[in-house]
């Protein structure tokens, strides 16, 4: 039951990833804007853009270690422990973000939304559980990207 279950988790991450050296590794639908609106921009003045299309860049900082379904971003050049991160929620099984993603760049794009209070409980839970020492743990977010696509360099 394990192998098959693993074979399927590898067939769906194969499937929704495609590979160039040049451009990083695409997770779904990838990325169409071309222009990025700053993580700090969309949490200052989240009420201008709730429910916009948006595109963020970023360095990321949490990947779920679970299923792979979000991972967080903190601007680029944004202070490693003091920048806020915003969420990149996906359908699970849709999109596999690895957790070897952590600390590389990333592009994303989706829908800017609230945190629903049931998403809420399940990411404090998630904090919870995070590992201490050198590694910071995740805050439960307020806000969100529901996300159509990736790309990890």
């Amino acid at each position: 039951m394990r192998a098959l279950f693993g074979a399927a988790v590898a067939l769906c991450v194969a499937a929704t990833m495609t590979v160039t050296a040049a451009e990083g590794t695409k997770y779904g639908a990838g990325v169409k804007l071309t222009t990025a609106t700053p993580i700090e921009t969309l949490l200052t003045n989240s009420k201008d853009h709730v429910g916009r299309t948006v595109r963020i860049d970023g360095v990321i900082t949490a990947v779920c270690d679970k299923a792979g379904c979000w991972m967080d971003l903190r601007d680029e050049k944004a202070d490693a422990k003091t920048g806020r991160t915003l969420r990149l929620k996906v359908k699970d099984g849709e999109i596999v973000f690895p957790v070897s993603a952590k600390g590389k760049r990333a592009s994303a794009e989706g829908v800017f939304e609230p945190v629903s209070a049931e998403m809420a409980k399940e990411y404090a839970a998630d904090a919870k559980e995070a590992k201490t020492g050198s590694e910071m743990k995740t805050a439960a977010p307020g806000f969100q990207i529901k996300t159509v696509g990736a790309v990890v360099y």
